[in-house]
């Protein structure tokens, strides 16, 4: 059996003398023939570096098993739960005896304040670990109708949470009925999710999370100094920096860390990063900044109210906790208005996307699809739906392409074969059920229609606030979203609201520039007036 060869970096092997390093802060135990390191869904607790032998990293599916990597020595084991508080996705087994190094993640986390290298090399490779299992679709499986709404809502729940798994498609998939059979699961009950020995048959969301370990307990019922509403950018940045200088944070977020950021296939203009990167791995690398100061993150965990209590805010949590706070940040986003057009509610469970992640990426493989917004989230789904798609029909309401996106994604557009814009338009039918074929385009300035074949249709209009929870006690604009500083009263501190002690940033924010830095921005500057509003109360 072959070692797997070190792909982008997910498998480096380590130097010697980051091997004497780790060696005086863990432990040497030798391994046995079919041992068992850890298995999906344990919590890690260690870091095991391989010193001698062989190790299989697999996917375990009921009955099926399938070999991820094989690992030799100098090589450390483990995934991006070991710096977020994931579970392992994936099993470990000793294939030939040796041994290995335990080291204890509280004695790994100081030793990686003090090595950066060594840091940067365990979070680049669990990083990349993470992504290869998502493209390999390594981790549970989901196995139902593509016609199906509860089989598209887990699919999408998993794939905002960026959580490794498959989808088994009852209708393509050759091995669909057989699976299903050996494991004693009906059609009619499906869709199904398959964890380790466990059957889910149609868990909700709050059932997925907690079964795979992605929720963690909500903190205790103590007052903290800060509760963020929102692990967007402007959330994730409130957090690090409020729990970097000693503040004890506590974060919340409906459906996943990330915020619409998350979805985002390549993000270009953001500091620091002149290649570019994801914003699913911006969100993990904030998720475990924010976790190594000592944050608490919990997600799912739907804020459905806010409440007052003895001068503490107290938002109310849809399983019925409720946690306190003596300052609250309000940074629950935005979300992508539904789109509106005759014949929309015949396709929308199985044809209408409002991101553009690999999970639609591969949904709409060499496929012709229509995106319809001209601004950058549109613009980073065409360029990145170009590469995937047989043609990509980007429909916008202005007369320039350059008028509502940044000039370099205008600039790209313009220049990709794949992709045909089509100015002063907007879409006004659809038509096909329960899929997707024909889209009706209409010229507003000639009132010509054309019809167009297309199989999936992106949407990104504009969004809304997510400012239900708030009830009418926070002062809001005539577009719903939350006023702050002087827009509710002239001497009103930047980023407070109507009410003490309640901030806001990033989108939600009346007035704020929808980009992810003006957000990260906001985020940090939020945390400094609180310690401002803390230490007068």
């Amino acid at each position: 059996m072959n070692e797997t060869p070190d792909l982008y970096g997910a498998y480096p092997r380590l130097e010697d003398y980051q091997l004497a390093e780790l060696s005086s802060m863990g432990e040497r135990r030798q391994t046995s023939e079919g041992e068992v390191l850890y298995q999906a869904g344990d919590t890690p607790g260690e870091l095991l570096v391989l010193l001698d032998g062989l190790v299989a990293v697999t996917e375990d599916l009921g009955p099926h098993r399938r070999l991820v990597a094989i690992h030799g020595p100098k090589r450390f084991l483990g995934e991006i739960g070991l710096l977020t508080g994931q579970p392992f996705f994936l099993t470990a087994q000793v294939q030939q005896p040796g041994a290995v190094l335990a080291v204890p993640m509280d004695r790994l986390r100081d030793l990686v304040v003090r090595d950066q290298p060594l840091a940067d090399l365990a979070l680049r490779a669990f990083l990349i670990r993470r992504s290869l299992q998502l493209s390999l679709g390594a981790g549970f499986a989901i196995v139902g109708s593509r016609f199906s709404a509860d089989t598209r809502r887990l699919r999408d729940f998993a794939a905002r949470n960026r959580l490794p798994h498959h989808w088994i498609d009852l209708e393509n998939d050759a091995d669909a009925e057989q699976l299903i059979r050996d494991l004693g699961i009906e059609v009619e009950e499906t869709p199904v999710v398959i964890w380790r020995s466990e059957v889910l048959r149609n868990p909700d969301n709050e059932q997925l999370a907690a079964a795979v370990g992605l929720r963690q307990p909500a903190p205790p019922t103590s007052t903290c100094d800060l509760i963020v509403v929102g692990a967007g950018p402007a959330g994730l940045a409130a957090s690090v920096y409020a729990a970097s200088e000693g503040l004890s944070t506590a974060v919340f977020d409906a459906v996943a860390t990330g915020g619409q950021a998350g979805t985002s296939s390549r993000i270009e203009n953001y500091l620091g990063f002149p290649a570019g990167i994801s914003g699913g791995e911006l969100a993990d690398r904030a998720v475990a900044q924010a976790r190594r100061f000592g944050a608490d993150l919990t997600v799912p965990a739907p804020v459905i109210g806010l409440e007052h209590e003895d001068g503490s805010h107290v938002v109310r949590l849809q399983t019925g906790e409720r946690v306190l706070g003596r300052a609250l940040l309000i940074a629950s986003g935005v979300q992508y208005r539904r789109f509106q057009v005759p014949g929309i509610d015949d396709v929308e469970a199985t044809s209408v996307y409002y991101a553009a992640t690999e999970l639609e990426a591969n949904l709409c493989r060499d496929d012709p699809v229509l995106i319809v917004g001209g601004g950058n989230s549109a613009g980073q789904a065409a360029v990145f739906l170009s590469g995937h798609a047989s043609r990509v029909l980007l429909v916008i309401r202005a007369d320039d392409l350059g008028a509502g996106m940044s000039r370099y994604l205008a600039d790209r557009i313009e220049n990709l074969p794949a992709v045909e814009v089509l100015l002063h338009s907007e879409v006004r039918e659809v038509r096909g059920k329960p899929t997707l074929e024909e889209v009706v385009v209409e010229d507003r300035t000639t009132q010509g229609r054309r019809t167009e074949q297309a199989r999936a249709l992106f949407v990104f209009i504009g969004s809304s606030p997510h400012v239900e929870w708030l009830g009418n006690q926070i002062e809001l604009d005539d577009r719903r979203f939350v006023l702050t500083g002087n827009q509710v009263k002239g001497d009103g501190k930047l980023l407070e609201t109507s009410l003490p002690g309640v901030f806001a940033a990033g989108d939600v924010r009346s007035g704020s520039v929808k980009r992810i830095a003006a957000a990260v921005g906001d985020g940090a500057l939020a945390v400094r007036l609180v310690h401002e509003y803390l230490a007068h109360t």
